[in-house]
């Protein structure tokens, strides 16, 4: 068994799935967790046949559409379970370049959280429409305003999890979906004085299938990270009023930005 864990939800992905998983197997020594949520489309039967055509490939079936952050929180459970040291999420749908993943890899030996970020200098994204990125930007801009964090692309899918880092944020009480998932994870990691840092990555637009953000994942981003500002600013204010201390800033200590990859 290998020390690294890729996994890839799905739901629908028939036209992407072999292609993602040949190309993790070709970029990185690693084993793939294929999370298929029932997917009608035969997503699930194609993963079961690669798994058995590859002995680093397994399959989770689960028995109903339960969202992205449900299907991330089983794969990590299988891979604890089974002691690796590091679980990396990627998109089942090649917007997550496989071809990088080293890289990304290479920052967990002195860090606990590595996020792909695309809004990094260094980092760019291809074929998005004017409109999506400034959806993108936005939400990442008010994130780090609520929140009062450094972190530039806090909603991006590809990371790599330490499996020690993933035991200290609770992951037990974790609802949240699509972005806010993301945002989740971070926050806690950043709330417990986690080292993270965001590596530049270029994200592809799919070419097939189509994309699961919805109106309703971005409205429940942004009810949940105003939330959560606002608890953490009453929390500092009580701490403040009760003892005279002030609440240990999430900001630079914890997180820090590779520069881009000389040409």
């Amino acid at each position: 068994m290998n020390e690294t864990l890729v996994i890839i939800p799905t739901y629908n992905e028939i036209e992407n799935i072999e292609s993602i998983v040949d190309r993790v197997l070709a970029a990185a020594d690693a084993d793939i967790l294929i999370v298929d949520d029932a997917s009608p489309d035969g997503t699930g039967e194609l993963a079961d046949a690669l798994a058995e055509r590859h002995p680093a490939v397994s399959v989770l079936h689960r028995t109903e559409k339960d969202g992205l952050g449900g299907a991330y929180l089983a794969g990590f459970a299988w891979g604890l379970e089974r002691d690796y040291w590091a679980l990396v999420e990627m998109d089942a749908d090649g917007s997550h370049r496989p071809e990088e993943l080293p890289r990304l890899l290479e920052q967990l030996i002195d860090h606990d959280l590595v996020l792909g970020s695309r809004w990094v200098p260094g980092g760019k994204v291809v074929n998005w429409s004017r409109h999506r990125e400034i959806l993108s930007r936005g939400g990442n801009l008010y994130a780090r305003l609520a929140l009062g964090i450094d972190v530039r692309d806090s909603t991006g899918g590809y990371r790599v999890f330490s499996a020690a880092a993933l035991r200290r944020i609770d992951l037990f009480d974790v609802a949240s979906q699509g972005y806010c998932f993301q945002v989740d994870l971070l926050w806690r990691a950043l709330e417990r004085g986690l080292r993270v840092v965001e590596v530049p990555i270029t994200f592809v637009e799919r070419v097939h299938g189509e994309s699961k953000m919805s109106g309703a994942i971005v409205t429940e981003s942004l009810s949940l990270v105003t939330w959560w500002g606002l608890r953490r600013r009453l929390a500092g204010m009580a701490l403040f009023l009760r003892h005279g201390q002030r609440l240990r800033s999430v900001r630079a200590l914890s997180h820090r930005m590779l520069p881009p990859v000389q040409p």
